[in-house]
């Protein structure tokens, strides 16, 4: 996953809000939104790298939440281990924080930033095993971690909320998604279309990661397209929690989940697919 942004407890009607951009090769094996169990029984709502098992965004039937992103860098590569198995080591619930940091490696893995929560429990936190203050240097310095309280933040493969431009116009999207009258449905088209925002950054608004200045362009928009890489957005998703109004169910959240996968098609080239949409939906 490679550019998020989400809302914790920033408005009293949709205590969590998400939108994501997976970019990734194109040919690497994956499986859409789905549900699946991991292998303690947990039931998860997320999409499943097939390559490591792992995933990049999902949510646990017991109101666990991760997220991650890789960190760029000139010479990017794999770990030993994969990143993805971050995020269900979280959602599986079998450790708390602490006990999950202490048991990882950073070394292990490529650099990430692994984004956590649980619900039910108001606990929200960051971890990442790059320096936020130079995180493209290619060598972990060991693991960072901090608690994040309530807001708004933007998640692209630098630290966390590091104002690249891409990341700024996703968080505002979703800010003014969240401003909107308590009375009126959130409106998710307009974080539909910050995703699909397919405009790159001036030069001299790019960050500078190591990497080509032409890659570092064709990377800055939101929704990335890079056919000539076999490089691009592979999946969206947002996920809104809000108030499930019901006598009939002890659940009280309703758990909105919406991806949409965009492949590269015959005469159209890699773009976002409207209609190409899988739901899932949770109570808490």
């Amino acid at each position: 996953m490679c550019l998020i942004a989400f809302a914790i407890d920033a408005s009293p009607v949709c205590p969590l809000l998400i939108a994501a951009n997976r970019d990734e090769f194109l040919d690497r094996p994956t499986e859409a939104l789905h549900r699946w169990t991991l292998p303690d029984g947990t039931g998860v709502v997320a999409g499943r790298d097939l390559r490591d098992g792992g995933t990049w965004l999902g949510v646990s039937d017991t109101g666990r939440v991760a997220m991650i992103t890789n960190v760029r860098s000139a010479q990017a590569g794999p770990g030993t281990r994969s990143r993805g198995e971050l995020a269900t080591r979280w959602l599986d619930g079998g450790q708390g924080w602490e006990a999950l940091l202490d048991d990882l490696d950073p070394a292990a893995y490529g650099g990430f930033n692994l984004v956590v929560g649980d619900f039910h429990n108001k606990f929200w936190a960051w971890a990442g095993n790059r320096d936020p203050e130079r995180p493209h240097d290619e060598r972990p310095t060991g693991l960072h971690s901090r608690r994040l309280e309530a807001g708004v933040y933007g998640l692209s493969n630098a630290a966390l909320d590091t104002p690249w431009p891409k990341s700024e116009r996703l968080k505002q999207a979703l800010g003014g998604c969240l401003a909107q009258p308590v009375s009126s449905p959130l409106p998710i088209a307009s974080l539909t279309a910050a995703l699909a925002d397919a405009r790159r950054v001036p030069a001299h608004e790019l960050p500078q990661t190591g990497v080509p200045l032409e890659m570092e362009h064709g990377l800055s928009s939101p929704f990335v397209s890079m056919p000539e890489r076999g490089y691009g957005t592979r999946s969206s998703m947002v996920l809104s929690v809000q108030r499930f109004d019901t006598s009939a169910a002890p659940a009280a959240w309703r758990v909105a989940v919406d991806e949409w996968t965009h492949a590269p098609a015959a005469g159209r080239g890699h773009a976002w697919n409207p209609h190409n949409r899988r739901s899932e939906t949770l109570y808490w």
